[in-house]
C-alpha cells in the first residue's frame, strides 16, 4: 500500500483510506466501528521493551496461581484460597478444574489490560479468553503494508506475529476447531478472518465452529472462545471437556474458571501469601508485578474482629466504604468473574465518578452477591493524556485528539512444561477521548497497532 508524498493531509488521507479499504468484507467485529488512525500508535523503545519482557512474568504468575489453587484444594496451603476461587461455581466445574488432565494447564493466550499512567504502566486485569486476536492480527498486517515516510516505524510483532503466535499454541494438531459461543458472536468475524488467513498459509486446518459442534476426532485441538459462566448455553461442552479430560483432544484455554477471576490480583496483594509469591515468582518478578498491579481487595463481607482493619483502607467494615467522600473514592469496583457482567465494560464502577447514592448501591450489591458472584475493589490510576490523531472521512481531514490509552499485548505460549515460552504477537492500542473515565472499545475510540 503506497502513498503519494504531497502534503501531510494528503498522505494521511491515502493511508487512512488504504487501511479502511483493506477491511474484510464481513468486517472484524459484528456491528462495531472505530476511528482509524493513519499511523500506528508509537510506544518508544523503552516502553516497547518493557512490554515485550512482561510475557515471562505473567506466564510465571499464571503458573504460580495454578499451583496456589491446587495446593489449597489439597489442604497444603490455606483453604480459603480455593474456597474463594470456587465461589459460585457449579460442582461439576470444580471437579473438572481439578481433573488430572488439566493439572498443569494454564491459558496459552495471555492478554493483560495495560494503562499508561503518569506513574508508568498499570496492569488492571488479565483476560484468558480475550477478544481482539483477529483484529490485532489484521491491524498488524494492514499497517505493516503501509509505506510510511519514516522507515523507522516498526509494528510490534510484525505483519504476521499474531497469526504465527496463535497457530503455535496448538502443538502438532492437524485440525483446530475455533468454537465460538453465541455470547461471543461479536468476535466471530475476526475469528473467521484468522481461520481464513491460516488456512491460506497452509499447515493445520482451522475451522470456525458454532458452540453446538460435536464432531471432534482424536488428536484435534480446540480453541475455547466462550467464558465458563456460559456453559449452560454450550450444547457440546460436556463432550468437549470429557474428551479433553481423557486426553483425546486438546483444549485451550483449559476449563479452569480460576483463570477468569479478577480476584487473582487480590491474592497477589494478600499479606498472608507473600512468602508463597516470593518463593514461586522470585523477588524480581514479585517486585515488578507489585509495581504494575494496582492494590486490589476482595469484597468479602465476613465480619472482622473489633481490632481488625482492611489493609491500606483502614476500614473495619466494608459498609464504611459507602461513607467515603467522592475525592477519596479513586477506586474501581468490579465483578470478579463467572458472570455475564465480568467482561467488557459491564459491572465496572468508578467511585469518583458516581453519586453517593449510586456508589452505595454498587457497594451493597457487591456485598449481597458475594456468595454467588464476588467483586473486587482496585485502586484507580488515571490514564495519562496521549496524542491519537484520526482521519475524518466525512471532512476529509486529519483530526488531532487528546485521549487516554489502554494497551493490550497478546502473548502466545508455545511448548509444554519447562520449555513453554511466551511470544509477543502484537499490541492493540485503544485510545478514547480525554473526557472518558474508563478506557474500553467504543465508536469514538481509535484502535491501532503499536509500534516501537
Amino acid at each position: 500500500m503506497e502513498v503519494a508524498p504531497e502534503n501531510s493531509n494528503a498522505v494521511a488521507a491515502a493511508q487512512a483510506r488504504g487501511i479502511r479499504d483493506a477491511l474484510p468484507p464481513g468486517g472484524l467485529f459484528a456491528g462495531q466501528e472505530w476511528r482509524i488512525s493513519p499511523t500506528p500508535f508509537p510506544l518508544g523503545e523503552p516502553l516497547a521493551k518493557e512490554i515485550e519482557s512482561l510475557g515471562r512474568v505473567l506466564l510465571q504468575f499464571y503458573r504460580a496461581t495454578n499451583l496456589l489453587y491446587r495446593k489449597s484444594a489439597e489442604g497444603k496451603l490455606p483453604e480459603w484460597v480455593a474456597r474463594w476461587l470456587d465461589i459460585g461455581k457449579p460442582e461439576e466445574l470444580i471437579v473438572l478444574q481439578r481433573a488430572p488432565a488439566f493439572k498443569n494447564e494454564v491459558p496459552r493466550v495471555i492478554r493483560p489490560d495495560l494503562l499508561i499512567t503518569e506513574d508508568g504502566l498499570r496492569v488492571t486485569e488479565l483476560d484468558s479468553v480475550p477478544g481482539g486476536i483477529g483484529l490485532t492480527g489484521w491491524l498488524n498486517k494492514t499497517y505493516s503494508a503501509v509505506r510510511y515516510p519514516s522507515s523507522a516505524i516498526k509494528i510490534l510483532g510484525g505483519a504476521d506475529g499474531m497469526l504465527r503466535g496463535f497457530a503455535s499454541i496448538f502443538g502438532d494438531a492437524k485440525t483446530v476447531h475455533l468454537v465460538v459461543s453465541d455470547e461471543a458472536a461479536t468476535y466471530r468475524p475476526e475469528m473467521n478472518w484468522i481461520a481464513e488467513e491460516l488456512n491460506r498459509a497452509g499447515g493445520p486446518t482451522f475451522n470456525l465452529q458454532p458452540s453446538n459442534f460435536n464432531a471432534f476426532a482424536p488428536g484435534d485441538a480446540v480453541y475455547r472462545f466462550f467464558e465458563l459462566f456460559d456453559l449452560p448455553n454450550i450444547a457440546n461442552a460436556k463432550q468437549l471437556f470429557d474428551l479433553a479430560a481423557e486426553g483425546k483432544i486438546r483444549v485451550t484455554p483449559p476449563p479452569k474458571p480460576m483463570f477468569e477471576e479478577k480476584m487473582l490480583f487480590a491474592l497477589l496483594w494478600n499479606r498472608n501469601l507473600q512468602s508463597f509469591w516470593r518463593q514461586e515468582l522470585g523477588e524480581g518478578f514479585l517486585a515488578r508485578l507489585k509495581k504494575l498491579v494496582p492494590y486490589t481487595w476482595l469484597i468479602d463481607p465476613t465480619p472482622l474482629p473489633p481490632h481488625g482493619a482492611i489493609p491500606e483502607l483502614n476500614l473495619t467494615d466494608w459498609q464504611q466504604l459507602k461513607a467515603m467522600s467522592q475525592k477519596e473514592r479513586d477506586l474501581i469496583l468490579k465483578v470478579s468473574g463467572f458472570s455475564d457482567k465480568a467482561w467488557g465494560s459491564r459491572g465496572v464502577f468508578l467511585g469518583s465518578d458516581l453519586s453517593s447514592e449510586d456508589w452505595s448501591k454498587a457497594v451493597d450489591d457487591s456485598l449481597a452477591n458475594f456468595e454467588k458472584s464476588p467483586s473486587v475493589l482496585q485502586r484507580f490510576h488515571k490514564p495519562s493524556l496521549v496524542d491519537a490523531p484520526w482521519f475524518d472521512f466525512g471532512k476529509n481531514e486529519l483530526i488531532p485528539m487528546k485521549g487516554r490509552a489502554r494497551l493490550c499485548p497478546y502473548y502466545f505460549v508455545a511448548g509444554d512444561g519447562d520449555v513453554a515460552r511466551p511470544q509477543l504477537g502484537g499490541v492493540l492500542a485503544t485510545i478514547v477521548p480525554a473526557d472518558k473515565k474508563i478506557v474500553h472499545g467504543m465508536t469514538d475510540a481509535v484502535l491501532a497497532p503499536c509500534s516501537a
